[in-house]
């Protein structure tokens, strides 16, 4: 007997419509049942500072202060030691700096004292084809004066401005050649027309060289320094700090701020500037003698010596400068140098690649006679050469 159209018995569905009213809401209503706690206590309260976590972190810090604030006391005392000495440059230059259509070039500089008179280091592009009497000197006890006399070079970019006056306080030179990268140092000057502004880093690399940077005497913007042997600084330096001072925690002058690397013209922690002993080299000459000699000795390197020509040659790793041609008559055929010789030592400094040799031999004393260390046919000799001025050469 087929059961398909047998209606419920009326309990039966007074039952169903009683069910259904019941679980009606909870469709629409879902029920939020309270949710298990699995945090762990330790983390829960992590960011909640209690009293007696608040008191542990103050004697936490004060056992941590001591170190931080005599770091932080050394910088305060080396900015008001060489502060003084830190001046603000303004220059105009062109055809002629009193027209209207003018160049105007802000940078830094720092007074320094030499064989008892008073002189301002600084860069040569800060105050390049500009008038002396167009260049302009601000103090930091807020004076101005006009500089006496200048000179530049320009393979270095290197610039001094003599200067007279009452109370004029110097700054005293460091030796560059000490320097370890880690050492803290301060960069002082005037960026973006900012007086007296100091910042802090350390020294983060040495010997930076073949490098294309900023401003220029060239119409393409870059500039080729010939010489460079850069040191390079996370301390924030900017356009205005050029020529200002880098500073050791002595307060002392150990380089002179000369660029930035930076695709925004700003600074992103990579400035670099020029070793003091570099820099006096070379300012140096230009008080007593108005020029630079340079040292030279006659030999055509090798630009592309890489890690494979160095293996190949029986060398362990990438070292030296490889000489690709002696130039006639010159110190280096004297000394008996050859086409394909690696030049691992000049004068007891170990080489590591041609751009160094050029900068080492520029600031060789002419006419002082040297060791060169030479690797020839897989062994190593030592040859003397004599040091001559690279301006009676042609170039």
């Amino acid at each position: 007997m087929s059961t398909a159209n047998c209606p419920l018995p009326t309990a039966h569905r007074t039952l169903l419509y009683i069910v259904f009213i019941a679980i009606l809401p909870l469709l629409f209503f879902p029920v939020r049942l309270p949710a298990q706690n699995t945090i762990p206590a330790s983390l829960e309260h992590a960011k909640i500072l209690t009293p007696e976590r608040e008191a542990e972190l103050r004697q936490e810090l004060q056992r941590q202060l001591p170190a931080l604030e005599a770091q932080a006391a050394a910088m305060k005392t080396v900015a008001k030691l060489v502060g003084p000495s830190v001046v603000f440059i303004e220059s105009q230059r062109g055809p002629d700096a009193t027209r209207r259509h003018t160049i105007q070039e802000d940078g830094s500089g720092v007074i320094i004292k030499w064989k008892e008179k008073f002189y301002i280091l600084t860069n040569r592009h800060v105050i390049r084809d500009t008038p002396l009497s167009a260049i302009k000197i601000d103090l930091a006890d807020g004076r101005r004066i006009a500089p006496d006399k200048a000179w530049n070079d320009e393979e270095s970019d290197v610039a001094v401005l003599a200067v007279s006056g009452p109370d004029l306080v110097a700054a005293p030179l460091g030796d560059s050649d000490k320097l370890e990268i880690g050492d803290f140092v301060l960069a002082m000057g005037s960026p973006f027309g900012l007086n007296q502004s100091f910042t802090h880093g350390i020294i983060s690399g040495k010997g930076r060289r073949n490098l294309k940077l900023g401003e220029s005497n060239s119409q393409n913007g870059e500039t080729n320094f010939r010489n460079q042997d850069f040191l390079q600084t996370d301390a924030a330096i900017n356009p205005g700090n050029s020529g200002g001072p880098l500073v050791n925690l002595h307060g002392e002058i150990i380089g002179i701020n000369t660029a930035i690397a930076s695709s925004s013209g700003v600074n992103e922690g990579c400035g670099f500037a020029i070793p003091i002993n570099m820099f006096m080299f070379v300012a140096g000459q230009l008080i007593e003698t108005g020029k630079v000699t340079r040292g030279y000795i006659g030999v055509q390197l090798n630009s592309r010596f890489g890690p494979e020509a160095a293996a190949e040659a029986g060398l362990p790793r990438l070292m030296g400068a490889k000489i690709n041609a002696i130039s006639p008559r010159t110190p280096a055929e004297a000394a008996k140098l050859q086409p394909g010789d690696i030049i691992l030592e000049f004068n007891h400094i170990p080489i590591d690649e041609d751009a160094q040799l050029v900068n080492v031999v520029s600031m060789t004393e002419v006419g002082a006679t040297v060791p060169v260390l030479v690797f020839r046919n897989r062994e190593t000799l030592t040859l003397q050469i004599q040091i001559q001025d690279r301006a009676k050469y042609p170039q």
